[in-house]
């Protein structure tokens, strides 16, 4: 498969290029190199048992590379966590949700349907969308990321049929994630959008596409906007990302009605490269094997 020109909808430059190297500090609160101890002590911790790349060491340091993505509702930053005086160390992606001024989740009612809370002066903040309610909606966001990624992970380690990030951890808003992609020079993974490949992997990448929306219909989750621009293709691999509106097909209503779109803006690309797919029969699988009919 060949990658083609980078043309991503919300795209940003690596602030910095070729090999990431770590900056110095002269913080003396801070550790000697890197830009921040770890933040594993204290975060919410990713499924067990836990890739052995994972820096889970207290005295490990956090070192900002530069900023992959921005988004709508979060931008993703790359960091560096290391064991200072090993070689031992990782890339991850930080994924930081806006704070409630800037802030630009777009139409999130109806994700948020199905989705409660225990106090009813948190769920009318959220209904009214106050400052505190905005503060709430982002750490559902990111909850609901954090927790989907985890239960999935698990699945593809059992079965295989499905791909996503190793959660590493969550603390407040910020999902420190498995990075996809180069690890030396912090190239990202090309998505669905940018491959361009011929037939038979074309009709590989549909394969994969449809096994991981049939775990997303068993487990009675949808992707809530799934599409080429949020799926990468990593030496070969489907990898499923952006999961933040996850729907629960069962609590809300228009659980059926994401499902569908989600199978059909992703069954229109491969149509137009000239696969020829059964959408409207794969929805109808899908929503049989999530319990809908």
């Amino acid at each position: 498969m060949r990658r083609g020109r980078r043309k991503f909808d919300d795209e940003a430059d690596f602030v910095k290029r070729g090999r990431l190297e770590p900056a110095l500090s002269e913080d003396p609160d801070l550790p000697e190199t890197g830009d921040r101890w770890s933040t594993w002590d204290g975060a919410l911790h990713g499924p067990q048992p836990r890739p052995d790349w994972v820096r889970t060491e207290h005295g490990a340091v956090d070192t900002e590379l530069g900023v992959l993505k921005t988004g709508k509702e979060a931008d993703v930053h790359l960091v560096r966590r290391t064991v200072p005086g090993t070689d031992q160390g990782c890339v991850l992606a930080a994924k930081r949700y806006r704070d409630g001024d800037h802030r630009l989740f777009h139409r999130d009612a109806g994700y948020l349907e199905g989705r409660r809370v225990r106090r009813s002066r948190e769920m009318r903040a959220m209904t009214n969308r106050t400052a505190f309610g905005k503060e709430l909606i982002a750490g559902q966001w990111a909850a609901a990321e954090f927790g989907a990624l985890s239960r999935l992970w698990q699945v593809g380690q059992e079965g295989g049929t499905i791909s996503v990030p190793y959660p590493v951890q969550l603390i407040g808003t910020e999902l420190m994630l498995e990075f996809i992609g180069d690890q030396e020079t912090g190239e990202a993974a090309p998505r669905l959008a940018q491959v361009r490949a011929d037939q038979a992997d074309l009709e590989d990448l549909w394969r994969q596409m449809t096994e991981a929306l049939s775990v997303l219909a068993r487990t009675q989750i949808a992707h809530g906007d799934l599409s080429p621009y949020n799926t990468l293709v990593h030496r070969g691999r489907l990898v499923i990302i952006d999961m933040p509106q996850i729907v629960d097909l069962i609590a809300n209503p228009q659980g059926a009605e994401f499902l569908a779109r989600d199978v059909r803006n992703v069954a229109g690309w491969f149509v137009a490269r000239g696969l020829r797919v059964d959408a409207d029969g794969l929805i109808e699988r899908l929503c049989y094997e999530a319990g809908l009919l």
